[in-house]
């Protein structure tokens, strides 16, 4: 388990150098996005049209936060379960998407997208979002405000705290639940 500092954008070498359990402490811009902001992406796609940010080298956090307190960027940025993107990320990857960012094990099917693009997963530890919001310096919503909290942001990130579960070579970070350890 090694530990690294990146900056976004990401780049095939950034993404190779990484090995399942390994903790990164991301830097730089990141763009939020759940469920319903994919389908509006892909629509956009699927049109022809342009993405409200660039692709290559991005990496996406699956996060609707709360409303900003006074005098903070964003309130608590709690990671959201990251298969519900799944049927959106191989493509995303294809155009270039580096990493997600969420919390919950993947498909097959975005884990053979992370191979075949370089793509890596990230694990944001689930009910520290508040903890978690301390790392966003700044957030801007760019799309589909209507969304709300799902909206899509532009966010500036400072040693985000992120733990690798899926690397592009294939490995996977899984730890099997203990069933004497229950009750």
């Amino acid at each position: 388990m090694a530990e690294y500092k990146l900056n976004t954008p990401l780049t095939d070498e950034d993404i190779e150098q990484l090995k399942a359990g390994d903790v990164v402490f991301l830097s730089g811009t990141i763009y939020s996005a759940r469920d319903a902001a994919h389908k509006k992406l892909v629509e956009l796609l699927d049109a022809g049209k342009e993405l409200p940010f660039e692709l290559e080298g991005s990496a996406i956090y699956y996060v609707g936060p709360s409303p900003a307190p006074p005098g903070r960027p964003i309130g608590s940025a709690g990671p959201t379960t990251s298969y519900r993107m799944d049927t959106y990320a191989p493509r995303l990857h294809s155009l270039g998407m580096k990493a997600s960012i969420g919390k919950g094990k993947r498909s097959d099917e975005v884990k053979a997208a992370m191979k075949e693009y370089k793509g890596v997963y990230f694990g944001a530890t689930g009910g520290a979002g508040a903890l978690l919001s301390n790392s966003i310096v700044e957030s801007t919503v760019i799309a589909f405000e209507e969304l709300g909290p799902e909206a899509v942001r532009k966010m500036k990130v400072k040693d985000f705290p992120l733990l690798v579960i899926n690397d592009c070579h294939g490995g996977e970070l899984y730890v099997k639940p203990r069933l004497d350890t229950v009750g």
